[in-house]
């Protein structure tokens, strides 16, 4: 499995996961965010890929030098095996090569049921940045 950069031939293989692992309402909010965090700063953009298929995707962005993880999604036949890990760690080191003052992750009704996964990852309550609206307004 290897990590690397959205790239512009990975984007209906991108939106076809997203799709396809997302509630409808999530992949909605999500399928918009990404469109915008591409052509803000596509390198916030990560996939998984494994014997040249997208098994994962990341999406983060930066706001007032924060990074936030916005959203994550895995092949239900890919999970467990450390690929939402990797996607976390490979982020993070994304952030820190940018110097944001301070890393977060998106928590929203879609999120919620993943924060396991970040846990696992080492983050922590502290680290969760619960929204009150949908989504960041950042991304909408």
């Amino acid at each position: 499995m290897n990590v690397r950069s959205f790239r512009l031939s990975d984007y209906v293989a991108v939106n076809g996961l997203l799709e396809q692992v997302l509630s409808e309402v999530c992949y909605q909010e999500t399928k918009d965010a990404l469109a915008k965090q591409l052509s803000w700063d596509s390198d916030l953009v990560l996939i998984a890929v494994e014997e040249e298929q997208v098994v994962g995707v990341i999406i983060g962005t930066i706001d007032n030098n924060k990074g936030y993880y916005y959203r994550i999604a895995v092949h239900a036949e890919h999970r467990r095996k450390g690929i939402g890990k990797a996607l976390i760690h490979s982020l993070k080191q994304r952030f820190e090569q940018r110097k944001v003052s301070r890393i977060l992750i998106t928590v929203d009704e879609h999120n919620e049921p993943i924060l396991p996964v970040y846990e696992s990852a080492g983050w922590f309550e502290r680290d969760f940045a619960r929204m009150a609206e949908r989504r960041l307004s950042i991304m909408a």
